[in-house]
């Protein structure tokens, strides 16, 4: 737990930044809507609280925390017990702790991540939340740019984190993450500082303490705020692409799920890839396993067509092309 001299709230600057971040995120919501904070209890989600339970009644809102305790660490229950209490302190209702099990593919931060956002959600369905605010800086998504491209990935992955998708919002995508420590010293709130945020095993924590420093030695200041404007650009590219890909979808799709060839091998390889993904992911092949290569394959049955057999995906899922449609379907299922 990181202690801050105990004051008095003061309404400083970046105090007034953060209220205004939460006060647009919230607009568009019905009054007495519920908003709930992910609440880790480290600074970031601590700003954000501080920011929701003081916005949210001003616009007839209510606002609430959900701590998940990943139980990773000895004392996990204790810093989710103390979470809670300071979001009880700052008028949050309701309050609730959920322990989740940290057990799946993609490795300890996958599982980590999956674990909490499934948790989340189902706080959210069981409180009949209309948002659910996650503390995300500008700084997370300058690293999170960083870790699209070592992958190799496409514009959508290089877009970072959206503002809003769907139930989650992520108002403080503006501010540093300094500038939540601030907010929290200006509020009068201890913060926590999750060990593993210094562990060099992490892939993650190796870019915000190796990778991102030494750019910022290399090639000057402002490398934070060049990616997050780099995803805002890729995200408006790939948001854009998604739309014509999903109108060709739909004209080349039939009923039972099977794709034109002729008409997707004539369209741009932008838009037939984001069909040939959305196919795959429609037919259950999991989208955080299913690769470029994957894709590639796919595209291979549409453009390079010679009677080859059909492609394998994760999750079982096979694809052939039969009769001028490539069908994907479960093992065993396709025809």
């Amino acid at each position: 737990m990181r202690t801050e001299d105990a004051r008095r709230p003061r309404l400083t600057p970046v105090v007034a930044d953060a209220r205004r971040a939460v006060r647009e995120a919230l607009a568009d919501l019905s009054p007495d809507s519920l908003a709930l904070v992910a609440l880790s209890g480290g600074a970031d989600s601590l700003a954000l609280l501080a920011a929701a339970v003081f916005e949210a009644p001003r616009a007839s809102l209510r606002c609430g925390a959900i701590v998940v305790d990943h139980g990773l660490q000895a004392d996990s229950e204790s810093v989710a017990a103390t979470a809670a209490r300071q979001a009880r302190g700052l008028g949050a209702d309701p309050v609730e702790v959920r322990r989740v099990d940290v057990d799946g593919p993609g490795g300890p931060e996958a599982a980590a991540r999956e674990a909490r956002r499934t948790s989340l959600r189902t706080a959210a369905d069981s409180h009949g939340a209309a948002a659910v605010l996650l503390g995300h800086t500008r700084d997370d998504q300058a690293e999170t740019v960083l870790l699209g491209l070592a992958r190799g990935s496409g514009s959508r992955s290089l877009s970072g984190m959206a503002a809003r998708d769907g139930l989650w919002r992520r108002p403080l995508l503006g501010m540093r993450r300094e500038q939540t420590e601030a907010v929290c010293r200006d509020v009068g709130l201890e913060w926590w500082s999750d060990p593993h945020n210094a562990d060099a095993a992490l892939t993650r924590v190796r870019v915000r303490t190796r990778v991102l420093p030494t750019l910022e030695t290399e090639l000057g200041p402002g490398i934070v705020d060049a990616l997050a404007r780099t995803a805002d650009l890729a995200r408006a590219d790939a948001d854009l692409l998604d739309a014509q890909a999903a109108d060709l979808h739909a004209a080349v799709a039939d009923a039972d799920g099977g794709l034109d060839a002729g008409v997707l091998a004539s369209a741009p390889d932008a838009l037939r890839s984001r069909v040939l993904r959305k196919a795959a992911i429609g037919a259950g092949s999991p989208g955080t396993d299913l690769t470029a290569g994957h894709v590639d394959a796919l595209d291979r049955l549409v453009t390079d067509w010679h009677g080859q057999r059909g492609v394998d995906l994760p999750g079982g899922v096979v694809a052939r092309r039969i009769e001028g449609r490539v069908r994907l379907a479960r093992s065993g299922v396709a025809g």
